[in-house]
C-alpha cells in the first residue's frame, strides 16, 4: 500500500538512538560515520588550479554588404508557456492525511514492504475508516488487508467493521485498494435503512454502489440466524436509495418457498419519495355480494420535505369504488395539519333486480394547528370532521368501525387576534358545525365574529392595588354576530341551506364590582346592558279565512334590555379529629370544606317590544301579543318582570389515613367525595311553582384514582295531581316525601392491569384516526383495524421491545392482561313512570397468554333491552419479524372478521396477506 514510502521509514529510523552495551562497537561505528563524511570514492581531489584559455583577436577583417543587415540577437520565448490552461500537476500519491494505531504493536517488514497492526487496530484514510484485529498494509500494491482474530480457545474475534461514506459493512474478512478505492468484502453484514444485506462476497466499486453474490436481505433483529430472509443471487446496492437483484425468492428459516420473482426492486431510501401503493386483494360476499375487489391501492406523491399527497382507491367487480385523498403537510416553528377526503360509491345488488340499490356517502376532514411561537398575536386553527350522515354507518373501512357509535360530528375552524394596548382589543372570527348522525339535522355558522375590548377600572388609583367597591368598578364591551343555518343532510351544500338563515348581532355592556363584607364574605354586583341586532322580524296577523299568517320581513331592526344581579359567598372549613393521647386510629382527620353562595337577579319586563292582532273566533274577538322579534337570532325581550334568588352549596371531603408503610412520618392524603354540589332557586315575582327542582351532582376516584365515579339527581318538592301535572303544591304536603326523585344518573369506569400504570404513551395510528373521526381514545366500543391500509411499522416494535420486562420461569402463571369497565344506568321518574331508562355495562380487556401470543375483547350488555353491544374479539401473534392478527365481530349489525399476516418493517410492508369479510351494507 502507498500509504508510507519506506525511504521514508528509513529516515525515521536513522534518527533514532542506538543504545549497546558494547563501548568499543559504538566507537567504531561513530568513527566511520566520521569517516564517511570526509572521505571520496574512485577519484582524487584536485592540487592544481586548471590552465584557462585565453582569448586571441583575429587579424583578417571581413567586409559585409550592405544589403545584408547584420545578425540581431533576438530571443524569443515559447507562445505555449504563455498558455491560459495551467499545466496538470502531477497526482499526489497520498490525498490525505493517514492516521493508523493498534493496541499490541505496529510492525514494519522492509523486505516485504508490509506494515502489521494487531489487536484493535485502526486505519484512517479520507472518508474511509477500517477497524479490525489484524491489519496488514502492503504498500508495494496498494492494498490493505483486515480480519479477524482467533483466541486460544479458537474463536474468533474483533471482526472489521468497514465504514467508507454512507456505507458501513461487518464483514469476515475485506481487502482494499486505497488507490481506486475499490474493495473485496467476505461474509458481510450491512444495514440498509432498517434491512440487513448478508452476502458471501460483496465488491464495492466505490462508497456509493456495491456488487453482491448470494446475498441475503432482511429485517429481522436476529441477524446471526433470521427467521425469513430473500436470496439474492446477484444484487447491485446503492446505499440509501435502493437494491436491485436478480432472481430471488424467500426463505423462511433456511426453508425455501415458491414466492418469488425473476427480478426485484427494493428502495432503500430514509427520504420521503414517490412510489405506488399496492393494493389489497379480496372478496365481498353475503347480502351485498360486490364481488371481487382491490383496496387500499394507489400512488403516493412526495412532492416536498413540507407536503404530501396520498390517492387511495377501492374497485369492486359489480362497479362500486371508492376513493381518498390524503394530505400531510407542515413547516417548523409555524405551523402542521393534514386534510382527508373520502368518496364511496356503493352498489348493492344487480341492475334489473327488486334488491338493487345506490349511495354515495363521503367525509371531509381536516386538522391544522399553529405553533405558538410563531405569531403570539394571532392564531389560526382548524379542526373539520363533516359529511354524509351515515358515512361511519355504512363505510366498509375497517379503521371506521368504533366511529359507527358516534351521534355527531363537529367542526370548528377559528383565527383570532389580538391588539396590545390599555385596554386590550381581541378579535376572533370562526366557522361551526354540528351534524347528528341519527336525524341528520345539521346546525352551521358562516361564520361568527367575536369582538372584546379588554376591562377597564375607570375609578382605581394609578399605584397601588383596588380596594372597595368603587375603585373595583369595572366595564368592558363584548360583541357577538352570526350567520346561523339550520339544514339536513339532503339539502347540505347545495343553496337551499341558505334560505332559512339567520343573522344578528348581540352587543353587551357589562359592568360590575366586588368587595369584602364582614371580612370573610366577598359580595359581588354587576348589571348588564345588551342591544341585540337582527334582520329576521315578523309579521302576524289572522287573515280572511281565519288562518294565523305569520309573515317574515327579513328586515332590520333592534332592542334595548339590560338586568341586575348580585351575589355574596364564602369559604367554610372544617375538620373531624379522630387523634386521641395514646391511640393512633387508621382515620386520623377528615377536612370539610363548604361553599355557600347566595345570589339575586332581576330581569325588568319590557313591554314596549309587544305588538297585539286580533283573533276573530265563534266567541267573540279577542286579542293576542306577540313580537316581531321572536324570530331573531339572539332570543326575544322578555315580557314578563323576574326577580329571583339561587342557592348553591358546594363541598369537598378529604381524609388523612395512617401509611401502611411504616417508614413513612407524615400520614396520606385521600380524597373521599371531589365534590358534592346542591342548587336551586326561588322566583318571587312568580305566581305558583315558586321553587325550582333541586339539583345535586356529585363526583370522586376511587381505589387509587383507578375508579372514576360520577353521579347526579333531580328533587323536585312539588306533587302531581291524577293526570301526572304538576301542581301548586309541595309534595310533603300531599302526603309524600320532602322532595320527589324526577331523573337520576350514574357513570363508574374502572381501568386496571398487572402492571404499574404509567401512560400508554403515544397512540397508534389506528387510535388517532378514531379521535380524527369523533370517537374515543379507548376500545370499549372496539378497536380500530385495518391491517392492510395501517401498514404496521417498527415503531410498534421497538415500544413493545420497551414494554418488555425480564423474563421470569414463572411468566405463564401470571401473565400481563388489562381489562377496563364503563358502567352506565339512568332512572326517570318525572311522570310516575318509575323506570331505568338505560342500563348498560361495556368492558375491554386484554390478556398475553405468552409473550408472543395475545387475545382481546371488547363488548357490553345492555339490561333494558336484554342483549349485548357491538362485540369485537382480537387475536394476535408476534412472529418476530412477522405479526398474525385476527378481529372478528361474531354478531350484530357490523359482523365481519378480517386476518392479517405481514412483515411488521416499513420497507416490506407491501408483503403480506389479509382475508375480510365485510360487513353487510346498511342503508
Amino acid at each position: 500500500m502507498a500509504i508510507q514510502k519506506p525511504s521514508h521509514t528509513l529516515a525515521k529510523i536513522h534518527l533514532k538512538a542506538l543504545r549497546t552495551k558494547s563501548l568499543h562497537i559504538l566507537f567504531t561505528l561513530s568513527f566511520t560515520m566520521f569517516i564517511n563524511m570526509f572521505c571520496f570514492a574512485q577519484e582524487l581531489p584536485k592540487s592544481k588550479e586548471t590552465i584557462k584559455p585565453k582569448p586571441l583577436n583575429d587579424s583578417i577583417s571581413v567586409t559585409v554588404d550592405d544589403l545584408l543587415a547584420p545578425p540581431v540577437n533576438v530571443r524569443e520565448n515559447d507562445s505555449i508557456a504563455n498558455d491560459s490552461i495551467p499545466k496538470k500537476k502531477k497526482k499526489e500519491t497520498l490525498e490525505g492525511i493517514v492516521n493508523y494505531k493498534a493496541k499490541d504493536y505496529v510492525k514494519l517488514n522492509q523486505r516485504i514492504n508490509q506494515t502489521t497492526l494487531f489487536n484493535e487496530a485502526e486505519v484512517t484514510y479520507t472518508d474511509m475508516n477500517i477497524k479490525a484485529g489484524i491489519i496488514v498494509i502492503d504498500h508495494s500494491k496498494n492494498l490493505v488487508y483486515a480480519g479477524r482474530l482467533k483466541d486460544s480457545a479458537g474463536v474468533y474475534t474483533q471482526k472489521p467493521v468497514f465504514t467508507q461514506g454512507q456505507s458501513v459493512i461487518e464483514p469476515d474478512s475485506i481487502i482494499f485498494n486505497t488507490l481506486t478505492k475499490r474493495a473485496l468484502v467476505f461474509n458481510s453484514k450491512t444495514e440498509q435503512s432498517g434491512g440487513i444485506i448478508i452476502a458471501e462476497v460483496t465488491k464495492m466499486e466505490n462508497d456509493s454502489i456495491l456488487f453482491i453474490k448470494n446475498g441475503k436481505f432482511t429485517t429481522s433483529e436476529n441477524e446471526e440466524d433470521p427467521e425469513y430472509y430473500f436470496k439474492m443471487r446477484k444484487a447491485k446496492v446503492v446505499p440509501g436509495k435502493k437494491v436491485v437483484t436478480g432472481l430471488t425468492n424467500l426463505f423462511i428459516y433456511d426453508v425455501p418457498t415458491p414466492i418469488g420473482l425473476p427480478f426485484a426492486y427494493f428502495p432503500m431510501t430514509n427520504k420521503q419519495t414517490s412510489g405506488v401503493i399496492m393494493p389489497t386483494p379480496g372478496q365481498d360476499l353475503g347480502s351485498t355480494d360486490r364481488g371481487y375487489n382491490l383496496q387500499n391501492g394507489g400512488y403516493y406523491f412526495a412532492i416536498s420535505d413540507y407536503l404530501d399527497l396520498a390517492v387511495l382507491g377501492d374497485y369492486y367487480t359489480n362497479g362500486s369504488y371508492g376513493l381518498r385523498l390524503e394530505s400531510n403537510y407542515g413547516l417548523r416553528y409555524k405551523f402542521r395539519g393534514n386534510l382527508s377526503f373520502r368518496y364511496e360509491n356503493l352498489i348493492n345488488g344487480e341492475r334489473g333486480f327488486p334488491d338493487f340499490s345506490k349511495s354515495t356517502i363521503y367525509n371531509i376532514r381536516w386538522s391544522h394547528s399553529q405553533d405558538a411561537k410563531s405569531n403570539p398575536n394571532s392564531r389560526f386553527s382548524a379542526s373539520v370532521n363533516l359529511g354524509s350522515s351515515r358515512y361511519f354507518q355504512q363505510s366498509i373501512n375497517q379503521l371506521n368501525l368504533p366511529s359507527t357509535q358516534n351521534n355527531t360530528l363537529a367542526s370548528s375552524i377559528s383565527y383570532s387576534k389580538t391588539f396590545q394596548g390599555e385596554p386590550q382589543v381581541n378579535l376572533n372570527v370562526t366557522a361551526t358545525h354540528s351534524q347528528n348522525t341519527n336525524t341528520e339535522q345539521i346546525n352551521m355558522t358562516l361564520p361568527t365574529l367575536q369582538g372584546s375590548v379588554g376591562r377597564m377600572f375607570p375609578f382605581a388609583p394609578k399605584v397601588g392595588s383596588k380596594k372597595g367597591i368603587i375603585q373595583n368598578i369595572n366595564f368592558q364591551y363584548n360583541v357577538r354576530a352570526e350567520n346561523r343555518i339550520q339544514t339536513t343532510d339532503s339539502l347540505f351544500f347545495k343553496s337551499e341551506m341558505f334560505d332559512d338563515a339567520r343573522i344578528g348581532a348581540l352587543h353587551s355592556i357589562p359592568v360590575s364590582t366586588n368587595f369584602k363584607v364582614f371580612k370573610y364574605f366577598s359580595m359581588s354586583a354587576s348589571a348588564n346592558f345588551e342591544e341585540n341586532w337582527t334582520l329576521n322580524t315578523i309579521n302576524r296577523f289572522q287573515d280572511e279565512d281565519g288562518d294565523i299568517i305569520t309573515e317574515d320581513l327579513n328586515q332590520f331592526d333592534r332592542f334595548f334590555t339590560y338586568n341586575f344581579s348580585t351575589s355574596i359567598g364564602t369559604t367554610i372549613y372544617g375538620m373531624f379529629n379522630f387523634e386521641k393521647k395514646g391511640k393512633n386510629p387508621k382515620i386520623q382527620k377528615i377536612r370539610h370544606v363548604m361553599r355557600p353562595s347566595i345570589s339575586y337577579n332581576i330581569n325588568p319586563a319590557f313591554d314596549e317590544y309587544y305588538d297585539t292582532y286580533e283573533i276573530i273566533d265563534a266567541d267573540g274577538t279577542t286579542v293576542a301579543d306577540y313580537t316581531r322579534f321572536e324570530g331573531a337570532l339572539f332570543g326575544s325581550p322578555n315580557k314578563t318582570f323576574s326577580s329571583s334568588m339561587g342557592i348553591s352549596l358546594g363541598n369537598n371531603f378529604e381524609a388523612k389515613v395512617r401509611d401502611n408503610d411504616s417508614t413513612a412520618t407524615e400520614p396520606k392524603k385521600i380524597k373521599l367525595l371531589n365534590n358534592l354540589n346542591f342548587s336551586t332557586s326561588y322566583n318571587f315575582a312568580g305566581d305558583s311553582l315558586q321553587w325550582s327542582p333541586l339539583r345535586v351532582s356529585g363526583g370522586t376516584t376511587l381505589l387509587k384514582d383507578k375508579m372514576n365515579v360520577n353521579f347526579g339527581m333531580v328533587l323536585d318538592p312539588y306533587a302531581l295531581d291524577n293526570n301526572n301535572r304538576k301542581i301548586d303544591q309541595f309534595n310533603i304536603d300531599n302526603g309524600g316525601s320532602l322532595f320527589r326523585l324526577t331523573s337520576a344518573s350514574l357513570n363508574v369506569s374502572y381501568s386496571l392491569s398487572s402492571k404499574t400504570f404509567e401512560g400508554d404513551g403515544e397512540d397508534d395510528r389506528a387510535t388517532q384516526e378514531s379521535l380524527r373521526n369523533g370517537g374515543r381514545a379507548d376500545d370499549l366500543f372496539g378497536k380500530p383495524q385495518d391491517f392492510a391500509d395501517q401498514r404496521l411499522s417498527d415503531d410498534d416494535r421497538d415500544k413493545d421491545k420497551g414494554d418488555e420486562e425480564e423474563e421470569s420461569e414463572l411468566y405463564n402463571y401470571i401473565p400481563p392482561w388489562s381489562l377496563r369497565l364503563a358502567y352506565a344506568v339512568n332512572y326517570s321518574n318525572s311522570a310516575r313512570q318509575n323506570e331505568i331508562s338505560s342500563n348498560s355495562l361495556m368492558f375491554s380487556g386484554d390478556v398475553e397468554l405468552s409473550p408472543r401470543w395475545s387475545v382481546g375483547v371488547s363488548s357490553g350488555y345492555d339490561f333494558v333491552n336484554k342483549g349485548f353491544t357491538q362485540t369485537q374479539l382480537r387475536f394476535e401473534r408476534d412472529l418476530l419479524s412477522w405479526r398474525l392478527n385476527f378481529s372478528w365481530i361474531p354478531f350484530g349489525t357490523y359482523k365481519s372478521w378480517n386476518f392479517f399476516i405481514g412483515i411488521r418493517s416499513n420497507l416490506l410492508k407491501d408483503l403480506k396477506y389479509d382475508k375480510r369479510r365485510q360487513r353487510d351494507q346498511q342503508l
